[in-house]
């Protein structure tokens, strides 16, 4: 039985007041950079499976071209999920960045957390915020979680966990690789940021 499309959008809200250290908004909704890693973006998103289960999954995304470079997924909320994609982007961060990088997310808890500001920090990375209840601060993270939701999650048989996180790496592979976008001039991130360091070359 096919479960119906969600109405509402299901979010997940890691907001707990002001636990840790709370930063100023530097990238101010200005989400275009002709830079890669110049600005990336963060936040968590929340799935349901079968037999009472849930799904947490948290992305990094550069805004130069829309490429996740770094995601992990979990069945809790805890901290290691944002610190493990935040492992898998350092080396591509470190590795591909012209320019000192700027990370932005909401004011979540794990964002607030010593261990994520600190390891921020020591890789030289500058930490921005959205506004308090402010979800348009960080709307190209949320369009990639409506565009992924409503693409292989809405409308779909719910599944267990470990089928759904097969679905959302196989998803991000494709988002990546594969499906086009016509402000990255028909291609996708990853063709588009191999074009362009072709074009530098």
């Amino acid at each position: 039985m096919k479960c119906e499309k969600f109405v509402r959008k299901s979010r997940y809200k890691s907001y707990k007041g002001t636990v840790g250290k709370v930063v100023k908004n530097r990238l101010n909704r200005r989400f275009n950079t002709p830079y890669a890693l110049q600005k990336v973006v963060t936040d968590i998103t929340e799935f349901k499976c079968t037999n009472d289960e849930k799904l947490y999954l948290s992305p990094i995304m550069d805004l130069y071209n829309g490429e996740i470079i770094g995601f992990s997924m979990s069945k809790r909320p805890i901290l290691d999920l944002v610190l493990d994609s935040l492992k898998q982007a350092l080396p591509i961060i470190q590795e591909r960045a012209a320019y000192r990088t700027t990370m932005h997310s909401d004011q979540g808890w794990h964002y607030q957390h010593n261990k994520w500001v600190k390891t921020l920090k020591q890789n030289k990375i500058f930490q921005s915020m959205s506004r308090k209840a402010t979800c348009a601060d960080n709307a190209a993270m949320e369009n990639f979680f409506g565009l992924l939701k409503q693409e292989m999650y809405y409308g779909e048989e719910l599944t267990s966990y470990e089928a759904l996180k097969k679905k959302i790496e196989k998803y991000i592979d494709y988002y990546n690789n594969d499906r086009i976008k016509q402000k990255l001039t028909g291609m996708s991130p990853v063709q588009y940021r191999t074009h362009a360091s072709q074009l530098a070359a």
